[in-house]
């Protein structure tokens, strides 16, 4: 098993995943200005609520 630090992982894939979560809500039928920066800080809020700040991943789903 790997152990990985999801608060990092989310923090470097953050441009990435600002903009999926854009087009989620659009996808979804929200068409409003959404502040993508707060949009996102609020998710980082619900992970680290949901989450332990570091999990086990099963190694199959990591390449080294």
């Amino acid at each position: 098993m790997a152990y990985i630090d999801i608060e990092e992982v989310i923090e470097y894939l953050d441009s990435d995943i600002k903009k999926a979560l854009e087009q989620a809500l659009e996808n979804y039928g929200i068409k409003e200005n959404i502040d993508r920066n707060r949009l996102f800080k609020e998710f980082v809020k619900s992970v680290r609520c949901k989450c332990s700040n570091r999990e086990y991943i099963p190694d199959n789903l990591v390449d080294k």
